[in-house]
């Protein structure tokens, strides 16, 4: 099973969500070699509900996973903001992955973030698997919590911009902090859209729907992180598309019918 941890369903947070950009994503997932990702979309992103209602509209449920018409599997996922600055993954069945949201809504906006402490206080509540997403990214402090703290994390991402950007840091600082921790480290693309799929990916040799068998694979170690030699291309490229997707979104126009050519370039055109 080639896993993805770390995938978004949207361009950005604060865009509306799209149905067509969303089976964009999830077609041009498996395209890229992919049989599953852990959609960890952001927990403050606009109409997150919507999103998870589009999935089990569109999925077949099997286990705490969904199922798609192409065979795309997916993990209900979120990530959320901690105060001390720096990012959570959570992972679990879609019912209580949407509960959490909920209970997060009065911590959405910044200066109002959970403590660690607290969030996984919360997370204990309903057993999710949590990890520290892309722990070592600039303004994030998660590894400067103290080990009573840091020791209930159960995963840590080895995120593929990271990589792209700088993969000897990368690596040997988040593979170091895995082995002071005895953690494992899985890893995941963070793309917002599909040129990002495939830079990174975690490989299982078994299948599985069950979120407590994942955690139970990865801590057995019987995965391999593979690393695309396009990497750093993938990501550039990326960024790139994302901004200029987000200036068309801006200007008044139709982002997602320009990237799946429903509509040619000219029904945006803005005069100045």
């Amino acid at each position: 099973m080639k896993l993805d941890f770390h995938t978004h369903g949207k361009l950005a947070k604060r865009l509306p969500f799209s149905t067509k950009y969303t089976d964009w994503l999830f077609n041009e997932a498996k395209d890229a070699g992919l049989d599953a990702i852990c959609l960890t979309e952001h927990f403050n992103t606009l109409q997150f509900d919507e999103l998870y209602g589009y999935l089990r509209c569109i999925g077949r449920r099997e286990g705490d996973t969904f199922v798609l018409e192409n065979g795309l599997r997916i993990f209900p996922g979120m990530e959320t903001d901690v105060a001390e600055g720096g990012h959570v993954l959570s992972i679990g069945n879609v019912e209580t992955i949407l509960e959490l949201n909920h209970r997060l809504a009065r911590h959405r906006e910044p200066g109002k973030f959970l403590p660690f402490k607290k969030l996984f206080d919360l997370f204990e509540e309903y057993g999710v698997l949590a990890g520290a997403a892309h722990p070592y990214r600039e303004g994030g402090h998660i590894p400067e919590l103290s080990g009573e703290q840091l020791a209930r994390l159960d995963f840590l991402d080895l995120n593929g911009k990271d990589v792209a950007l700088d993969r000897q840091r990368t690596e040997k600082l988040t593979k170091n902090l895995g082995e002071k921790l005895a953690i494992p480290v899985v890893s995941g693309s963070d793309t917002h859209q599909a040129v990002q799929y495939g830079c990174i990916l975690t490989e299982f040799g078994d299948e599985t729907d069950s979120v407590e068998e994942l955690h139970k694979m990865m801590k057995g170690g019987c995965f391999a992180i593979r690393i695309s030699d396009q990497a750093a291309f993938k990501v550039k490229t990326a960024c790139i598309l994302k901004r200029a997707l987000k200036e068309i979104h801006a200007l008044g126009g139709d982002y997602v019918g320009i990237l799946t050519g429903e509509k040619e370039p000219s029904s945006w055109a803005v005069d100045f």
